[in-house]
């Protein structure tokens, strides 16, 4: 019977995170003697997992420590499904984007079909094209909605009209290709990614927050994702910031969040409203606002006032080490970041603001699809040898 090995788990996560290694990295990482990762690496090796070389411009006496890399030939598919846009990708072991297609996205409510059928169309596309000799080992895919741990049933989507669609079932079935499909939220995954790979490295303590046409939310305590009772928690974009007479959300409820940050807040604000609407709507307002529209920079503070309140809240709870900005908010909060910090010196608490750091997410726009591609890995990440047989 197979008996899963933790140790190659740990060792592979490191490859997949850091990328190239050297044995005596591993070994002090680990905690273990070089001989016991020469063992690791040995098995990895004859799976077809790693693989190991001289380093570079070695010269001298001695027998440098050999450096333990990815293979290139280990992939996973990524899909990234967002309001406007869909993105598949093979996306390699260490994190390379290899290969990407995308496509646009109407808003035309609960459209399951008409997405999944995309997906698996894009993802044949890539798999057509993927070398020869290259292995899939797995599937994953981050939904702008929220997603019910286990079986990739997204439970409700208040921007896309989605509510209890099996959106990982039929996107598995669609593939056909033996693999099961992991879903996870976009910002949840989001924050997993700016943690392992971006912008929180070394940041147990970190919030995301994620702006598409609304706003999303990823909060890690202690490295470990916060997600509530039923794997929903972190919805920070339905955190109540004006009730009184706040707008209207897409959730129906009044004043959230991401009815005072979202894109139609913004584009409402600038004067806009109707009019072009969706990211390049949203880039044009904040564009304006930096070239000197009157109206723009309003509009821009008007919506960075409300984010800062949100933001000095979560902080207020949380007491992060950062708050990254993700999606549309990576480029609004670049505009409004006077507001939202003169908001949080005069809301959040000394104690819990001083060492909170704002950053914008390193990954831009791939930090979902990332985070989609490690959700992808992780079955193999924790038992390496199980997924190749």
């Amino acid at each position: 019977m197979h008996r899963p090995r933790p140790s190659l788990g740990t060792l592979l996560h490191h490859i997949h995170v850091s990328g190239p290694l050297s044995r005596a990295t591993l070994a002090e990482r680990m905690g273990v003697n070089r001989s016991t990762i020469l063992g690791l690496t040995a098995e990895l090796v004859a799976a077809g997992l790693v693989t190991e070389e001289h380093p570079a411009g070695t010269t001298g006496a001695g027998r440098p420590s050999l450096v333990v890399r990815p293979s290139p030939h280990v992939f996973v598919l990524a899909f990234d499904v967002a309001v406007d846009r869909i993105t598949a990708a093979r996306v390699g072991l260490g994190g390379p984007v290899l290969d990407r297609r995308s496509a646009e996205r109407t808003r035309t409510g609960a459209d399951l079909d008409t997405v999944v059928r995309k997906l698996a169309c894009l993802g044949r596309e890539l798999l057509a094209e993927a070398p020869p000799g290259a292995v899939c080992v797995g599937v994953g895919a981050s939904y702008c909605g929220m997603i019910r741990p286990g079986d990739g049933m997204v439970r409700y989507g208040p921007a896309t009209g989605w509510v209890d669609q099996a959106f990982g079932a039929e996107l598995a079935r669609a593939l056909d290709i033996g693999r099961p499909v992991a879903v996870g939220n976009e910002a949840h995954l989001g924050a997993m990614a700016e943690y392992e790979r971006g912008a929180g490295v070394g940041v147990p303590d970190l919030i995301y927050l994620h702006g598409d046409v609304g706003v999303g939310g990823g909060i890690l305590v202690g490295g470990k994702l916060l997600g509530g009772d039923g794997g929903y928690g972190c919805e920070v974009g339905h955190m109540l910031v004006n009730p009184v007479d706040g707008r209207t959300c897409l959730c129906g409820s009044q004043g959230c969040l991401e009815a005072e940050t979202g894109e139609y807040a913004l584009l409402a604000a600038a004067g806009r409203v109707p009019g072009p609407i969706g990211a390049e709507a949203v880039r044009a307002v904040v564009r304006d606002a930096r070239s000197g529209d009157p109206t723009a920079a309003a509009a821009v503070a008007e919506i960075g006032d409300w984010l800062g309140i949100g933001v000095a809240n979560l902080i207020n709870l949380f007491n992060p080490g950062v708050v990254i900005f993700g999606g549309m908010l990576r480029d609004v909060y670049t505009a409004a970041a006077p507001q939202v910090a003169a908001r949080i010196d005069r809301h959040a608490m000394p104690v819990s603001r001083e060492r909170a750091r704002l950053r914008v997410s390193a990954l831009a726009e791939d930090a979902t699809l990332i985070g989609a591609a490690d959700l992808g890995f992780a079955a193999l990440v924790a038992d390496p040898l199980l997924q190749l047989t």
